[in-house]
């Protein structure tokens, strides 16, 4: 689903005009991603949690030449759904 699709669904759904739907959806994204650039976690009840990890510098190797290298440390973006969420997608 895209983020049209979702204004429309919320047009639709909501009788509220497309254009407001989308900025309304727009708005609740910059949030989000605004949130998480601070190192904070988004928590939506029933869905699930959106977390910024971090993860130290580690050694690898450059797979074509075998060359060891340093992998620099770096911040990840993990989600992990919610009980209710899981039982939804398995259930229904």
């Amino acid at each position: 689903m895209t983020k049209i699709e979702l204004a429309k669904q919320l047009h639709q759904e909501l009788g509220i005009r497309q254009k407001e739907a989308a900025d309304y959806v727009e708005a609740l994204l910059d949030l989000i991603k605004e949130t998480l650039e601070k190192g904070e976690n988004v928590k939506i009840s029933g869905f699930g949690i959106f977390e910024v990890r971090e993860k130290n510098a580690r050694r690898g190797r450059n797979p074509q030449t075998g060359e060891a290298i340093t992998i620099a440390p770096r911040r990840v973006l993990t989600f992990k759904p919610s009980a209710i969420l899981k039982e939804s997608i398995n259930h229904e």
